[in-house]
Order: C-alpha cells, then sequence, then structure tokens
C-alpha cells in the first residue's frame, strides 16, 4: 500500500503516518526531513528529489507525509490512498503550539531541526499556508491520486475512520 499524506502544518501528518506505518509495517518519510537539514537549511530541489525517488523506488509500500508538491509529484499518482488534513487553523496552531512546549530546544524525528514557533511560522501557520492558491494545489495533487481519496476536516473524523479501519492510533479526541 501506497499512502500520501497531505494538509496544513500542525495539522497531525506525521503522526497519522508514524500510525500508518506502524499498523501496516511500511517505511515512512517525513518530507520535512528531506527538505531541511541542520539549522533550518533547505536541500536543493534536485537533492529532495533523488531522496523521494529513491524511497519510493526502493520500497514496494510506503506511507510519505509531507506537501512540497514539487518533490516527487509522481508520488500523487502513485499512491493508493491519499489523506488531506484540512483541519481549523486556530486547531493547528493549537497543535503546533502543544508540540512546541513538547520539543523545545530538541528535534523531533520527523524534523532534524531544533523546534522553533516563531512569529514567522505563526504567520505561516494562520495565513500564509492558506492561501487560496495553496488550497487549491493541495486539492489538486489530492485529485491526482487513482486510489482512494480521503478528506478529514477535524481530529473526530479522522479518529472514526481509524476506528473503522481497526487501526489502533494514540491521537486524543
Amino acid at each position: 500500500m501506497k499512502i500520501q499524506i497531505i494538509g496544513f502544518s500542525g495539522s497531525g501528518k506525521s503522526t497519522l503516518a508514524r500510525i500508518l506505518s506502524k499498523h501496516y509495517n511500511i517505511p515512512v518519510l517525513h518530507l520535512d526531513s528531506v527538505h531541511f537539514y541542520g539549522d533550518w537549511q533547505e536541500r536543493t530541489i534536485e537533492e529532495q528529489n533523488d531522496i523521494v525517488l529513491d524511497f519510493i523506488n526502493q520500497n514496494k509500500d510506503w506511507v510519505v507525509d509531507g506537501n512540497y508538491s514539487m518533490i516527487a509529484s509522481n508520488r500523487f499518482e502513485l499512491s493508493d490512498v491519499t489523506i488531506f488534513l484540512a483541519y481549523n487553523r486556530l486547531i493547528c496552531y493549537w497543535n503546533c503550539l502543544k508540540r512546541y512546549r513538547q520539543h523545545r530546544g530538541k528535534h523531533r524525528l520527523d524534523c532534524p531541526c531544533i523546534e522553533k514557533f516563531d512569529r514567522e511560522f505563526q504567520q505561516w501557520i494562520l495565513w500564509k499556508g492558506r492561501t487560496k492558491k495553496r488550497i487549491q494545489k493541495m486539492y489538486s495533487n489530492l485529485n491526482k491520486t487513482q486510489g482512494t481519496k480521503l478528506v478529514f476536516k477535524n481530529r473526530k473524523q479522522l479518529i472514526r475512520w481509524l476506528k473503522d479501519q481497526h487501526i489502533h492510533n494514540e491521537i486524543n479526541e
């Protein structure tokens, strides 16, 4: 099974990717860990493409979490399931704040950089990452999937789906 997870910053893409990776026993690739290295330095598009293409070509099944639509864009056509976490901006903001408090001064498994919650990131969560153009791009990518397309507007919908799929999760309602 090939699963692509997209959504707004703070919606829980990486958490869901880990849950699905564990449930289906398939490898996961977090695109934040491909895009960033060191102290929020960015890899070139060519480097990112190489990493992602190697991952999807070397694995029969996979979970990829992240938007980065310019990177290995064929992953959308290859995925059997694409999940869009389209949560409210205030929920995403709250999730990012909680994540920052939990990982302050450290890096997460899904992102190699020291966790931050600066004004620039807050503006990204609330406005810049939610422009009409960006949202249209996410729906465009979602629609490239030949397989199942799922859109969850809130955590309750996601948890219900996980339960229906008999997937154990650690997401709180």
